[in-house]
């Protein structure tokens, strides 16, 4: 055993656990825990706001096999990051959030920036804890990191109290095997299960794959195409699992939704058996846009309050609560014992003809240079080592469309919260997980100005990140949508004075920044853009009448889905 002061016990077990890097922003309620990380070789990255530093977090977890970890002091720094918290925990995403708190017998008191943070984090995060003079901080970080990652996963804020972080205490250098181990899901499918599973199946001439965020790990992408690799049974995803499957596979239709691809939002009309992995059945999909079909439903989740929810709302036929990766593989195990095989020939040329003859388009012919015209030109350089972030609004859905990612953890996006400014300091995070990746942030000018400082970070610690801003100034989404509820009345969505962003990150310090404007440079520039060594900025002018498509109304079904002017059927071989 080891004595030593709180803040030091708790970076000894960040280094326990492997931890390379944390993200933050000083303050005196948490200087015992940054002048100990001095004295590690843990990294740390002080963002431009204690949000930034939650994004960031999350970014890494998002993006690699590590868990984020956000360090921040009390009161208004810890409140700042509640968005971010609640951005993870929507999307099921692990993290460790530490804050300094004032002194514990100042707790509920009017101290100077105390607040309640248990009562503010109960239902914006997996679990809340706070430390006291009597806990043992070794066990409760250990086990606080495997938590986060198990079951459904997300993040874990520990309120530090300042005396607690000064006090001497033991340090005993536990395993952390002991805290992984307790979190092992031994649950897999019997034989009895799978002979259920697979006489749905077998009764179907039109299964159709609903992949979801739960297979968003290697574990996940490993199974799902193990297991799709024998049965080729055409697939939908959503944005969180963008990549878990190689979009380019004629089998896979890409995202289905509110603004889901065509060729998705048509085949899920046709299908038999709709098999969900791994999914959250989000309302613009399953509820706000309407399902009509008429299949029977297997439902594989780890998450019980769900699998609650969806039996009694959506009846499925099969269901199985435990790990998605874990139970694709016993299927699979099953299916070549009992050599089970799946003839599905004609349905398998009609998805490849679906997403044949539906191909995503736009205006063309516009003299205003197109946000899917930007991303349409992107998808030819995205490779397998690519990594994408995009902020929300119009240019998240055309990125979901138009690139087909080929990797599991590849997109990240604020799928549950929609949460604007996502999409720079979750690239910051990304680049430190993925040191060897092209990072590309892809953003709007509503989205970017919301987190605009981290331009700042990028720059100041050199970091490789391209962020590709397509500016039409405005909240092109909202604006969409007024135009159709509201007549037309665009009230606080547009931006009259034009703002130069690419001047902005050139004073920053970026190596590369530039703005375009005209049609003719566009691809020329993004070559460019995409070549450029260290920090670097492309600001794109695109229409602001853009109308983004296809758009499935709230409240209609898939077959009242509006394909716009522009994507229309064509004849292929």
């Amino acid at each position: 055993m080891e004595e030593m002061n709180g803040a030091q016990v708790l970076v000894k077990c960040l280094e326990d656990l492997g931890v390379k890097h944390v993200f933050g922003y000083t303050g005196a309620a948490i200087l015992p825990v940054f002048h100990a990380l001095n004295d590690s070789d843990i990294g740390i990255t002080i963002s431009s706001n204690e949000q930034s530093a939650a994004f960031s977090a999350a970014g890494y977890s998002r993006s690699g096999d590590g868990i984020g970890v956000a360090m921040v002091t009390s009161g208004p720094a810890i409140t700042n990051t509640l968005t971010g918290v609640a951005d993870a925990y929507g999307d099921s995403i692990p993290m460790l959030v530490f804050a300094g708190q004032v002194p514990e017998h100042k707790i509920g008191t009017d101290s100077f920036q105390h607040i309640n943070v248990s009562g503010i984090f109960e239902d914006a995060a997996k679990k809340v804890i706070q430390l006291s003079n009597n806990d043992d901080i070794e066990s409760i970080v250990k086990d606080a990191y495997y938590f986060a990652c198990s079951g459904k996963p997300g993040p874990v804020v520990i309120d530090f109290p300042l005396d607690k972080q000064q006090k001497r205490h033991e340090y005993r250098a536990r395993d952390v095997s002991i805290f992984k181990q307790s979190y092992n899901d031994d649950r897999h499918l019997s034989d009895r299960q799978c002979a259920e599973f697979y006489e749905l199946l077998l009764n179907s001439e039109k299964p159709l794959l609903y992949l979801g965020g739960g297979l968003n790990s290697k574990r996940g992408r490993q199974a799902i195409r193990a297991f799709n690799d024998y049965f080729k049974i055409p697939s939908v995803n959503t944005l969180m699992a963008k990549g878990v499957v190689d979009e380019r596979d004629d089998l896979n239709l890409g995202m289905l939704g509110m603004f889901g691809t065509p060729y998705a939002n048509m085949i899920i009309q046709e299908n038999d058996f709709f098999f969900a992995i791994g999914v959250r059945w989000d309302d613009r999909i399953a509820e706000k846009v309407g399902f009509g079909i008429e299949a029977e439903i297997a439902y594989i989740d780890i998450n019980p309050e769900k699998m609650h929810q969806i039996k009694i709302e959506r009846f499925p036929k099969f269901t199985f609560i435990g790990d998605a990766a874990t139970a694709l593989t016993d299927l699979l195990a099953y299916a070549k014992r009992n050599n089970i095989q799946l003839d599905i020939n004609q349905w398998q040329k009609y998805a490849t003809g679906l997403k044949r003859t539906w191909p995503l388009d736009y205006n063309r012919s516009s003299d205003r240079i197109q946000s899917a015209e930007v991303m349409d030109m992107l998808a030819g350089s995205i490779g397998e080592g690519t990594k994408i972030t995009t902020g929300v609004g119009n240019h998240q859905m055309l990125a979901a469309q138009y690139l087909w990612m080929q990797q599991e953890q590849s997109f990240m996006s604020s799928g549950s919260f929609g949460t604007m400014g996502f999409a720079i300091p979750t690239a910051i995070g990304v680049q430190y997980a993925n040191p060897d990746s092209k990072v590309i942030a892809i953003d709007g000018d509503g989205s970017l100005k919301m987190n605009q400082g981290e331009l700042h970070t990028i720059a100041s610690l050199d970091l490789p990140v391209k962020i590709l801003l397509l500016n039409n100034m405005s909240d092109g989404m909202v604006l969409n949508l007024q135009d159709v509820a509201y007549e037309g009345i665009r009230a606080g969505t547009q931006r009259t004075k034009d703002i130069p962003f690419a001047e902005i990150a050139r004073s920053f310090g970026f190596n590369y920044a530039k703005r375009v404007s005209d049609r003719g440079d566009l691809r020329e520039s993004i070559k460019d853009f995409l070549d450029a060594d260290g920090p670097a900025f492309l600001e794109v002018l695109t229409d602001r009448e853009e109308i983004l498509y296809p758009k499935v109304p709230a409240g209609c079904s898939y077959r009242d889905m509006i394909l716009g002017p522009y994507i229309k059927k064509v004849f292929s071989d």
